[in-house]
Order: C-alpha cells, then sequence, then structure tokens
C-alpha cells in the first residue's frame, strides 16, 4: 500500500485533540486494481436513530473519518458514482484500512446511481414548449424530488389520473394540455430501453467525482422522526441546538449535536378542534394515510428574544414555542390561508407569507397588532379565484368537493413564497407562479410589484450590503437584485445538465456574503462566492435528498434538512437534519496546531 499522505496523521492528531475526544479511521479507498478512487464518500454510521459522518477521499484515495459519538456496532459505506456502493454492516478499523470498490460496468445499475436530476433532464429534453418545460418543472417538483428511483415509474392510464388528481390536491396545478402529454412523455422517457443508453453513452467515471474544493468538506446527518415524517423546515437556535418541524405529525423536534447522541426532543403542536387536514379538510386537500397533520407546521424562526416563531399552515394559525417552559401559544390569523415563510424585521414584528390566499401578514407580539395585506394578482381571473376562497372552504363544509378539487387544471394562483427584509426595512416577498418580486413598505403598507426576467422566484435572501438574491425554481439560476438600480444579473448552477435542478431555497452568510443554493433534486448543496463568481458543488451522502431552508451554525457550518414527501422515497425511508462543514480540513488543520 502507498504511505499515506503527511495530511493524515496532522488530522488524526486534530480529530483526537478535538472536544469530547472523538475516535477516527483513516485508510485509502482503491479500485480492484489499486489505483486511488478520488471523490468518494466515505460514512460511518452508528445509533438509534442514527448518526452518520461522512468524508471525501483525496486524490490518492485517502481519507480521515471521525467516527460518530455514542456507542453501539458502527456501519461502513463507500460510495461514488460509477462504482460499485461497498458497504460494511459492522465494520473495523482494519477493514477500513483500505476499502477496495469495483468499477460499474452494468449501465443499468451505472444509471440507476445518478442522481435525479439526470434522469428527469431526459423528459425535459422532450419537451418543445418552453413555457410547458417551465411548468413542468415548477409543479411536478414542487415538494419531492422528480427523477429518483421512485418517481421512475411506468404507469396505466388509471394510475396515472390517481397520481395527477393527487397531484392537483397538492396544489400543483397543470394545464389540460401538457396533464394530457404527461402519461405518455413519462411512461416513454423512464422505459429503461430509452433512458439507460442515453445516460450512459459516453459516461466517464471521473466526471462524476466532486471538485477538489468539495473534497475538504464533512458531512454530518441525524436521523429525525419517521417514515412517516415531513421535517419541512429548521432553524439553528444561538444556543447551538437545531429545531426542525415535522408538518405530517404536527411536530417541533429538537437536536442537540453537542451531545454524544445527538439527544432528540419532541413537541406536539396545539391543534384545538381541528380536524385532520385542518382547515382545507373539506376541500379534498390530501392527507396520506400515516400523517396526522391538523395544524401543519411549516417555517419557523428565532425570535429577538430566543423564542420560536412557527407557521401552522393547515391551521392558519402562527404559533410560539418558549425553550425555556417548552410551552407553546398561538396567534389565529383574521384572513387568509396557509400562512408559510415568516421573517423578523429590525423592530421584532413577523412578517410572513400566505400563500394560498395570496396576502402577506404582519404580527408584532409586543403589541399584538396583526395586518394580513392582500398582493395585486397578475389577472382579474386569479383575483377573483382568491376572494372566493372563503366561500369555497364554507361550501365545503355543507358539499362534498373533494372530486372538483381533485382536478390538477384550473386557474393558476400566484402563491407567495419566500420573504426576507431588507436593510431599509423593506419587505421583500417572491410569488412562485407569477415569476415576480414585491416590496412592501412597513409603514405604509404599499406595495411595489417587479416582473423577474426569470421564472419561479422561491425562497429569497438579502447579504450584507443590500443585494437580494433569488433561486429560479424552474430554470436552474441564481440571481441577484440591486435595489438601488432595479437590475437584475443571473448565473446558471452548475448541475448537468444544465436547467435539471431546482434550487428551492437559499441563505447568505453574512459574514462573508457567500450564497448557499438548495440542490434539490442533485442531492447537493451548492456554495456561490461572489467575489470569485465561483460555484463549488458539494454531494451529499444520501440519495432523494430534497433539501428547503438552510441556515448557519456560529461555526459557519451549513445546516439543512431533507424532506422529501413523502420520507420514504429517501434512500434510508427517514428524513435527515443534515451539517455541511466546507473547511472541515482546515478546522482539523488549525485544531492540530494549537
Amino acid at each position: 500500500m502507498r504511505p499515506l499522505p503527511c495530511v493524515l496523521p496532522l488530522l488524526v492528531i486534530a480529530l483526537a485533540a478535538a472536544p469530547g475526544g472523538a475516535s477516527e479511521w483513516a485508510g485509502r479507498v482503491v479500485d480492484t486494481a489499486g489505483a486511488p478512487v478520488a471523490g468518494a464518500m466515505v460514512t460511518a454510521w452508528r445509533g438509534d436513530p442514527a448518526q452518520h459522518t461522512t468524508v471525501f477521499t483525496r486524490d490518492d484515495g485517502a481519507y480521515a473519518l471521525p467516527l460518530p459519538d455514542g456507542d453501539g456496532a458502527l456501519g461502513l459505506r463507500v460510495r461514488r458514482p460509477g462504482f460499485r456502493d461497498l458497504r460494511v454492516e459492522r465494520a473495523s478499523a482494519q477493514q477500513a484500512a483500505v476499502l477496495r470498490v469495483e468499477r460499474e460496468t452494468d449501465p443499468y445499475a451505472l444509471a440507476d446511481a445518478l442522481p435525479a436530476n439526470r434522469w428527469y433532464a431526459l423528459v425535459l429534453e422532450r419537451i418543445d414548449d418552453a413555457a410547458q418545460r417551465e411548468e413542468l418543472v415548477r409543479q411536478c417538483t414542487y415538494c419531492h424530488q422528480q427523477g429518483s428511483h421512485q418517481t421512475r415509474v411506468q404507469r396505466s392510464e388509471e394510475q396515472w389520473e390517481k397520481v395527477l388528481d393527487l397531484m392537483g390536491r397538492m396544489g400543483g396545478m397543470v394545464s389540460a394540455d401538457l396533464r394530457a402529454k404527461i402519461p405518455q412523455l413519462f411512461n416513454e422517457t423512464y422505459d429503461p430501453a430509452y433512458a439507460v443508453p442515453r445516460l450512459t453513452a459516453n459516461l466517464q467515471a471521473d466526471e462524476l467525482a466532486p471538485a477538489p474544493a468539495a473534497r475538504r468538506a464533512r458531512v454530518d446527518e441525524w436521523e429525525l422522526g419517521g417514515r412517516a415524517s415531513m421535517q419541512h423546515d429548521l432553524v439553528v437556535h444561538p444556543d447551538g441546538r437545531i429545531y426542525s418541524v415535522d408538518m405530517q405529525q404536527d411536530q417541533l423536534f429538537r437536536l442537540d449535536p453537542s451531545q454524544p447522541d445527538g439527544t432528540r426532543s419532541a413537541w406536539t403542536l396545539p391543534r384545538g378542534d381541528l380536524p385532520l387536514g385542518g382547515v382545507f379538510a373539506t376541500t379534498g386537500q390530501p392527507v396520506p394515510p400515516n400523517t396526522n397533520a391538523h395544524v401543519g407546521p411549516h417555517s419557523l424562526q428565532v425570535a429577538p428574544d430566543g423564542s420560536l416563531w412557527i407557521t401552522l399552515a393547515l391551521g392558519n394559525q402562527l404559533a410560539r414555542f418558549d425553550p425555556a417552559t417548552e410551552t407553546f401559544t398561538t396567534h389565529a390569523l383574521r384572513w387568509g390561508y396557509y400562512p408559510h415563510t415568516l421573517r423578523f424585521d429590525a423592530r421584532g414584528r413577523i412578517w410572513y407569507t400566505i400563500a394560498a390566499s395570496n396576502h402577506l401578514g404582519m404580527f408584532d407580539p409586543k403589541s399584538g397588532e396583526s395586518r394580513e395585506i392582500r398582493l395585486p394578482a397578475p389577472s382579474l381571473a386569479q383575483d377573483v379565484v382568491l376572494r372566493l376562497m372563503p366561500a369555497f372552504l364554507w361550501l365545503g363544509r355543507h358539499v362534498d368537493l373533494r372530486g372538483a378539487a381533485a382536478q390538477s387544471e384550473g386557474v393558476s394562483v400566484p402563491i407567495p413564497y419566500g420573504v426576507d427584509v431588507a436593510p431599509d426595512g423593506g419587505v421583500w416577498f417572491s410569488q412562485l407562479n407569477a415569476h415576480r418580486i414585491g416590496r412592501m413598505d412597513p409603514a405604509s403598507f404599499e406595495v411595489e410589484i417587479v416582473e423577474t426576467p426569470f421564472p419561479a422566484p422561491r425562497r429569497m435572501r438579502f447579504d450584507s450590503q443590500g443585494r437580494l438574491w433569488i433561486p429560479s425554481f424552474s430554470s436552474g439560476k441564481l440571481a441577484r437584485f440591486d435595489l438601488a438600480t432595479r437590475a437584475f444579473r443571473t448565473w446558471d448552477i452548475p448541475i448537468e445538465p444544465l436547467g435539471s435542478d431546482v434550487p428551492y431555497a437559499l441563505n447568505v452568510d453574512r459574514r462573508t456574503d457567500t450564497v448557499w443554493i438548495c440542490g434539490t433534486n442533485s442531492d447537493t448543496l451548492i456554495r456561490f462566492e461572489p467575489q470569485t463568481e465561483a460555484f463549488t458543488v458539494y454531494p451529499l451522502p444520501t440519495r432523494v435528498t430534497y433539501t428547503r431552508e438552510i441556515d448557519f451554525d456560529a461555526e459557519g457550518r451549513v445546516w439543512t434538512s431533507n424532506s422529501n414527501a413523502p420520507a420514504w422515497q429517501i434512500e434510508t425511508g427517514i428524513p435527515k437534519v443534515i451539517r455541511l462543514d466546507p473547511e472541515w480540513e482546515a478546522r482539523a488543520a488549525r485544531l492540530a496546531g494549537r
């Protein structure tokens, strides 16, 4: 065996010196001929619920892997597309010293290991109409990956009708022409006889390896919830603990990553007398067989006083959780339906989008003042539909509307989605389906609308200089908006094939103004450095990782959650909270130098 590079002893020393005295395994990953395999993900896991830790191999195949805390047997996995997965359920340090992986020669297995976006790109390239292509991306990847193993299913006409009806009741409204095309389009494209040759022709294993900059990272994953959960959004509390909301089970979770077992706690959100499905129960809003959602916690943020505020999307409420007393209080919306994303302004007021009824809400926890402001709709038809929503919900309590609500055709409503507060106090929001953003004056509540030169702006954030960064969900682009000049600039997110990924959200680390973007359909997180305009793509270890919100801890590490719906489509079948440390190797070296 070739000698290990000098960096490995350095990392081992650093890890041994780290708090808690964490142990580690060091070794190399090679192919069956003994050649090094660069960029492979080496993962160790243990515990129930499990904690996973992953590092990447260097150019010479070497790795140093800090082991997850806790007791119990350790599992080990090596993964890199182009090679067959190596998995050892009860591993030892001796086995980890030299890990041999076989090159994948079966084209079907090689194609199956590719991320979902590669398969989905085959569907998109067969749609000649650009508007329909954009519509399909925006609606069919709304809350789960498209092109993953579990979605590449050929179905009968009757089965497709059920799928499309379910999609419509979930809010995925496609036009009649597109709906008619989908069954044949998907059945033909996802036929392995068609897809596999297209995906594997001239595919080189080395092109699937992550860039050298990404290989210096470490990824930790904690299982949270169960197969019936959906860990929708998370937030990092100033005390270092992580809070996440389980939308399907009406629960708030807390994870303490400083504890050896990643101590987890959970509380059920107050439901009152709301039925299963909440205020939408009579409209045909679907609830999976294993759900327990009465209020549907969606998003959460930490208030200036350290409490947590949560939007209860199905319950039409805001909830406050006091970490000291572990108690909840709630505030009911007067108008509007489906409170969505929330942010705090400098005065401690909560601004939040109300997605289903096209409102922006404001609530002041100090004074109790609240407002729900209706936003402009792009068309008269949309405005009429939105204003009739209360009547529709009332009628649903007396007439069975589930059949009508199931049809995935109709008027597409704007859907206020992301929201953030600018340094000047202006409140900016996006309207996903309307392809525009807007500003609300926090004093006069007047609204300005700005059309975007790209479709589907989703969750957006300001940097320290007051520039607004926006993900274009259905075009695979990153955008920046200058508030002074009203000028946009866009960059293609470098996930191949271009345009096949769906960046759900982004966040900006305002200490450096680094932009982090969800690679929601490609199992990645993506870093963008505005100063150099350089992207770095970080693969995530778990297949079918549908990321939503991003946050940062005091060390600059990046946190997100795997909230694919349904959770059973995730590779392990259980949602995970994810921490990416892009500077793990440098951090370990600094510890060694102390």
